[in-house]
């Protein structure tokens, strides 16, 4: 469901290389055993695995529709000797890998739909399935995730505890993971912790996340009244309510893409602009009836309850207005949960992963994005304390971005040995503590 500003993939490079690098400690320089056969067998299975997604990438399947892709991935985890459970939630998987001891739960999570778009493919493995292609990414995250299970399954006699992975449908249309849940996924599984990632536009050797949100919270805002005789300028009035509400400046560097990655004032920077920010967007959607006036525009805010202390003191002012007989109702539309990464699991993942494979490898975020994006992840987290990951795709010296919903749209394939790589070392030093 994620989606991208258009960014120029070089400068991308250089800013999180930097913070990379100064993010985290000491690298690591002894790696355990476990973790060098992680290595070890991701290299065995890597080409399998490249196979595995082109051929996702060339047969998707939109939201509901996902059968196909389910009846793939129910295969390959009972090949690999995993319990299996199908058809929940509609066409979600559930692997079940026990350890060879008792010990915690963890569950990782992979979307696996893919989406309308009638953009032609740019890779030689095309979509064969007219007008639907993954491009944002979940025939990557579907083979990662079977890819853990693998290579997890060849360290069974090394782990304590239980993982679950989880391979839900509908995640472009929001509704998967509650449908999941509705359809009793808890009363399968029952983890203590769960993880997920999706690709972004970082180098392909890198991944990146921060505690709490990653995205601000975004709701469609509408006042509505009855028509009268001053239509005009009660529109203006209300334009102007809800835009008082805005603390970002306009025409200020916060509106620029690229500020997103500028190293003094980017994510990346404990300094950055993207925190305690409230914006209203300026293009209002203004319907009339016989009987109604409508206005409606998506307000967001990186601050936790704003938008909750927002809706009324927006009614409060227009019943202290002129307008106030006019008035029928001020509401939120659109409201979904937000991602909310827990704070000490966040740094303990990020952490474990830095020790492993160097600190260069993980970029620590700062303030939250403000492009309206988000994941139903989020309703997992609901459930289970989690973490969501950014991992990258790209590879800039061959031209490769993989910016999710962009027309070009692409992935360097060796994303998936660092995703099974990372995620299965972090799995392991997770059920380890």
């Amino acid at each position: 469901m994620i989606t991208y500003r258009t960014i120029v993939g070089p400068t991308i490079f250089i800013l999180f290389l930097f913070f990379g690098v100064i993010t985290f400690g000491q690298e690591s320089v002894i790696k355990p055993a476990i973790h060098k056969s992680i290595q070890q067998q991701t290299n065995k299975i890597f080409d399998d695995l490249v196979k595995i997604r082109r051929d996702f990438h060339m047969n998707p399947e939109v939201s509901e529709q996902e059968k196909r892709t389910a009846q793939k991935i129910k295969e390959y985890l009972l090949s690999i000797g995993l319990e299996v459970k199908t058809g929940i939630g509609g066409n979600g998987v559930v692997g079940i890998l026990k350890g060879a001891k008792e010990g915690k739960k963890i569950a990782w999570r992979a979307d696996i739909d893919a989406m309308p778009s009638e953009i032609p493919d740019v890779v030689d493995f095309k979509s064969k399935t007219e007008g639907v292609r993954h491009i944002c990414g979940h025939d990557v995250h579907a083979t990662i995730a079977l890819g853990i299970a693998n290579v997890l399954a060849s360290q069974k006699d090394q782990l304590k505890g239980t993982v679950y992975f989880i391979f839900q449908p509908s995640e472009e249309n929001y509704k998967g993971a509650q449908a999941m849940i509705e359809d009793g996924l808890f009363d399968i599984i029952n983890p203590e912790e769960i993880y997920a990632a999706h690709i972004a536009p970082l180098p392909a050797t890198m991944i990146s996340t921060k505690p709490e949100w990653l995205f601000a919270d975004y709701k469609v805002i509408e006042v509505s009244y009855k028509n009268s005789g001053d239509d005009d300028a009660m529109i203006e009035y209300t334009k102007t309510l809800l835009k008082s509400f805005q603390n970002v400046e306009l025409g200020s560097k916060f509106f620029d893409p690229q500020s997103l990655l500028n190293p003094a004032i980017g994510l990346a920077n404990p300094n950055t602009i993207f925190k305690d920010y409230t914006t209203v967007y300026d293009n209002f959607n203004v319907k009339k009836t016989e009987d109604l006036i409508s206005i409606k525009t998506y307000v967001g805010s990186s601050i936790f309850n704003e938008l909750d202390r927002i809706l009324p003191q927006v009614k409060q002012k227009i019943k202290s207005s002129k307008y106030s007989t006019s008035l029928v109702n001020v509401s939120y539309s659109g409201d979904r949960v937000n991602l909310m990464n827990d704070k000490k699991l966040t740094n303990k993942a990020m952490n474990a992963i830095s020790t492993v494979y160097g600190s260069q490898s993980v970029i620590r975020l700062y303030g939250e994005m403000p492009d309206g994006r988000g994941d139903d992840f989020s309703y997992f987290q609901e459930r289970v304390p989690g973490v969501y990951f950014f991992l990258g795709g790209s590879n800039f010296e061959k031209g490769i971005i993989s910016m999710p919903h962009a027309p070009n749209f692409a992935i360097d394939e060796s994303c998936i040995k660092t995703g099974v790589n990372y995620f299965s070392s972090m799995i392991v030093e997770r059920l380890d503590q």
